[in-house]
């Protein structure tokens, strides 16, 4: 059974969010700081977050941020009223993996949430080094080499960059980037930014533009 940290505090949004959540056989904790939040989200104890940006003690944006400073990669879904590109960038820039703008359908979130599920069960991700042109990706270190000297990388730059690299010489489409990365979540923009980034580490030949297709790694 998925494990789900709940951090919100409307209280009637948090009842109705647990007797579905729990009625879809999710095991859910809720609590209503960033504070109960991220300490309960370092414990390793869960599967899932989902994490509200307009908590009362501090930002979730906060809680995320400080969340992916002690190494953790759990999967975190944000709720915000907040749908503009620039604070959808700035949630998935510290680190989230989807999120949700209110007000929202309880099918979606589920539907996002067991999306989340089926990665954590396929969790096993290709381990092979992979060299392509002047780069190398190590998925088992997370680390990428330019020109024999490494680059950091975003936990998102370092999925976008494994999905170029893997298809090295072929076109992936922007939607299999979104699907891949953000699990379609995300505003066809941030995707834009996120190439930016990529070419600003590896060189801005690296990656090359489809026109009205997506992008094709070059190295």
């Amino acid at each position: 059974m998925t494990r789900l940290l709940l951090v919100e505090d409307e209280e009637r949004l948090v009842t109705s969010l647990v007797d579905g959540l729990r009625t879809a056989q999710i095991d859910v904790t809720a609590v209503g700081t960033g504070r109960e939040g991220l300490e309960l989200a370092k414990s390793g104890d869960f599967d899932v977050m989902v994490l509200d940006i307009g908590l009362p003690d501090q930002e979730g944006f906060t809680v995320l941020r400080k969340l992916r400073a002690t190494g953790s990669d759990l999967p975190v879904i944000i709720l915000t009223a907040r749908t503009s590109a620039e604070d959808v960038v700035r949630g998935l820039e510290r680190g989230a993996d989807d999120y949700m703008p209110k007000p929202f359908s309880f099918a979606e979130l589920l539907a996002r949430i067991r999306l989340r599920e089926r990665r954590i069960g396929a969790a096993d991700p290709a381990t092979a080094v992979i060299e392509a042109g002047r780069c190398v990706l190590d998925p088992m270190t997370r680390t990428l080499e330019v020109n024999g000297e490494q680059v950091s990388l975003s936990n998102r730059e370092f999925q976008l960059a494994h999905l170029l690299m893997s298809h090295a010489g072929q076109t992936v489409t922007r939607a299999e980037a979104l699907e891949h990365v953000w699990g379609s979540a995300s505003r066809d923009n941030v995707l834009d930014v996120y190439i930016r980034y990529l070419r600003s580490r590896m060189g801005a030949s690296a990656i090359k533009t489809i026109r009205g297709e997506g992008y094709q790694f070059l190295g």
